[in-house]
């Protein structure tokens, strides 16, 4: 029985792994096509009931030797391809890139919290939460399953992820956070990449959600703004909602629609002033070289040429001064100078 709810979710998981099968091109803003699946619905108990004709929902059937779905994990599987312009498997891509993200096989420690992650940065044991919506102008919640709930979304066996976390916190134990992040490139793979894709995948989706609760306009910006944003969401979760001036600049003029189309239209000075308010965050300053891959998107005119508008923001954008660092050099310089003048003093007295 347990065999067949996993091979059951694997093909979930293959249906909603045609999110990045479509002919819409990345940047493109027309829709995805749509995910094909010939399974009647039928809604778990107390989950939105998710039947319907709509052909673009991803449908989940339900039978009594299939494990319980809770809301979180109907509402990912219920992803439409028209919920977002961008293609999914382009930010696939960018997201297992090293310069963002990375790709690694087993769990490792978060280098601040020492948090399990695996795949492209993907948590192993976070609960799921609560977060208000607290704009009363967006009328799209968030969504904050847990990480067994993605897991479950994923298609894959919840018996390996307690497995993968009682050898993770045996390995911490044994050689604390900063030993364990030596021996990452070392450790033998867990999940296989495409365990990992899926998992991927389905955080992409959260964010694409999570988006939209943050940004008003999000269905009116265009598909590189839209990849931003939903970069933003994937790297600092709950703590975007701490970038008040960059919230309070992308959902300016959202009182009507009028407005809204108005401001996803704005001109290159807006759209600038939106890039700057994340200049100035020490998270650019931090990951440099991510913020201003992720920065150029917001740019109108990134599609014409992406390359300037990376240049663009790589010119402003300057690493965070490590003030240890930035003092050493400082007391180091100033040491040479004066030995070099109390040596010149010396020998002009000998001259003398």
């Amino acid at each position: 029985m347990k065999n067949r709810s996993y091979r059951y979710f694997a093909a979930i998981i293959g249906a909603v792994g045609a999110l990045t099968g479509g002919s819409a091109a990345y940047g493109q803003d027309q829709p995805l096509p749509p995910i094909q699946v010939p399974a009647t619905v039928s809604a778990a108990p107390g989950a939105p009931n998710t039947s319907s004709t709509d052909s673009q929902t991803a449908a989940v059937p339900v039978s009594s030797d299939q494990p319980f779905l809770s809301p979180a994990v109907e509402t990912l599987l219920s992803f439409k391809h028209s919920d977002a312009k961008f293609d999914v498997s382009r930010l696939m891509d960018i997201l297992r890139d090293k310069r963002h993200e990375g790709w690694v096989l087993a769990a490792y420690p978060d280098p601040k919290t020492a948090q399990p992650l695996i795949g492209a940065g993907l948590s192993l044991d976070l609960p799921a939460r609560a977060h208000p919506q607290r704009d009363p102008l967006n009328p799209h919640p968030f969504l904050e399953p847990s990480s067994a709930e993605l897991w479950q979304a994923a298609g894959l066996d919840p018996a390996k992820l307690d497995h993968i976390l009682g050898e993770f916190t045996e390995r911490l134990t044994t050689w604390d956070k900063k030993g364990f992040r030596r021996q990452i490139f070392s450790l033998e793979p867990q999940i296989t990449d495409e365990d990992a894709n899926a998992l991927l995948r389905v955080g992409i989706i959260q964010s694409i959600y999570n988006a939209k609760a943050y940004c008003r306009n999000f269905d009116r910006l265009s598909a590189s703004q839209q990849m931003a944003m939903t970069q933003l969401v994937y790297q600092m979760g709950v703590n975007l909602g701490e970038f008040s001036t960059f919230l309070d600049l992308i959902n300016r003029g959202s009182e009507s629609a009028a407005e809204a189309e108005t401001v996803a239209k704005a001109d290159a000075a807006y759209w600038r002033s939106v890039q700057m308010s994340l200049v100035q965050s020490q998270w650019a300053r931090l990951y440099r070289a991510r913020a201003t891959a992720v920065i150029a998107m917001l740019d109108p005119g990134y599609m014409n040429n992406p390359a300037r508008a990376e240049h663009r923001i790589g010119a402003i954008l300057h690493p965070a001064r490590v003030r240890k660092g930035h003092s050493t050099v400082r007391k180091a310089a100033y040491t040479r100078h004066h030995a070099s003048a109390a040596h010149k003093r010396t020998a002009r007295t000998r001259k003398n």
